[in-house]
């Protein structure tokens, strides 16, 4: 029996393939509350590499993603002051799988059931590559950090706090 080509379809693959975006697939083994901190333990990355997808909601609980680096956090007030928000706080994961249509370890910014707009913490756009949740949980997708931008109209935001 041949192998399968792809380890996953997702939509946030499919519409990395119907885009031509060239990627990378990175599976290994989900663990709960594991975080971005564990699967660049797993895949031997650094952390600063691996971007989590946070799906957050301002003060009319209108939804928005915000990447951020695996081993950062997002100071919710200074992303507020930049994106004109009162408050920003992060969904309540029940309602961030409704927005996104994804399990919260698995979100990925690609292929959302809604459309919502997308922050990213700018000192991820200096990388030359990342990798990014794909869609499921376990299952990252290494890219250009540049496709966040020209494909999700990414913003560039700067609100990350160490961890």
């Amino acid at each position: 029996m041949s192998k399968k080509q792809h380890v996953s379809l997702t939509p946030a693959t499919q519409l990395l393939r119907a885009n031509g975006i060239a990627f990378t697939e990175h599976p290994y083994e989900y663990l709960e509350h594991g975080g971005a901190q564990h699967s660049a333990a797993v895949l031997g990355l650094d952390p600063f590499t691996v971007v989590k997808t946070l799906v957050m909601q301002d003060q009319d609980a209108k939804p928005l993603l915000v990447l951020m680096h695996g081993n950062r956090t997002v100071s919710t007030k200074n992303l507020a002051r930049q994106i004109g928000a009162k408050s920003v706080e992060p969904c309540k994961p029940e309602v961030a799988n409704r927005h996104s249509g994804y399990l919260v370890g698995g979100t990925s910014p690609f292929g959302t059931r809604r459309a919502m707009p997308v922050y990213i913490e700018s000192t991820i756009l200096a990388l030359p590559r990342i990798v990014i949740n794909g869609g499921r949980r376990g299952y990252l997708v290494g890219i250009d950090p540049r496709v966040c931008v020209s494909l999700l109209g990414a913003q560039p935001v700067q609100c990350a706090l160490a961890e």
